[in-house]
């Protein structure tokens, strides 16, 4: 009976109610549904884009600026500013402005202006132990004969030509910039920690 009653009052509340409330009801119903469609899906891609941003590195928001001047704060050089040419594993390749071109190690990079925020990795990359990874760039220096000043990073310049390069040191024939390896030229043979290196000038000819 209370059964029959309760459904005979709800039938005359709804017939009673105007169709416009019933569409205004659906319609928040709807709308409040799709906002938290919307709340959920930023939440994912907030999470996402998190996740995505933690696997880049700094080598990579460097090479994403090749091509572009930057302002780089770099230990035992000071402010540098110049064109990303090249960036390989651990180090990066600068046109600077109004000096010599620069080898740079990306460690000794402390700061950085004006990067781009799309990076370009390169997977399976790595810097060798002891290397400061440009370990391979002072190789094909040795190879060349190119005279070449050495950046370290307590600010010691040093100039010559690199003799030999080991797993974690290199033999410099030191020698003035402006002239080739000669015997009478060279001053002596300085060893130095790769770890030290914070940049190379070589001399272009």
């Amino acid at each position: 009976m209370v059964k029959t009653v309760c459904s005979a009052v709800g039938d005359r509340m709804a017939a009673t109610l105007p169709p416009m409330r019933w569409d205004r009801l659906f319609e928040d119903l709807e709308t409040q549904i799709a906002a938290a469609a919307d709340d959920e899906l930023a939440v994912q891609v907030a999470d996402r884009t998190r996740r995505e941003l933690a696997a880049t590195s700094f080598d990579g928001r460097l090479r994403g600026a090749s091509s572009r001047i930057v302002e780089l704060h770099v230990t035992g050089m000071g402010v540098v500013t110049g064109e990303v040419r090249r960036v390989g594993s651990g180090w990066l390749m600068l046109d600077v402005v109004g000096a010599p071109p620069a080898v740079i190690a990306t460690r000794f990079v402390v700061a950085a202006r004006d990067l781009p925020l799309a990076p370009r990795e390169m997977p399976g990359e790595g810097v060798a132990a002891g290397d400061n990874g440009l370990g391979p760039v002072l190789r094909v220096l040795a190879r060349d004969r190119t005279v070449t000043a050495v950046v370290l990073a307590n600010g010691l310049v040093v100039t010559g030509t690199v003799d030999r390069v080991g797993t974690d040191y290199l033999d410099l024939a030191e020698h003035p910039l402006d002239e080739p390896r000669r015997a009478a030229s060279v001053r002596g043979i300085r060893t130095l920690s790769l770890s030290a290196v914070a940049a190379l000038r070589p001399r272009l000819e």
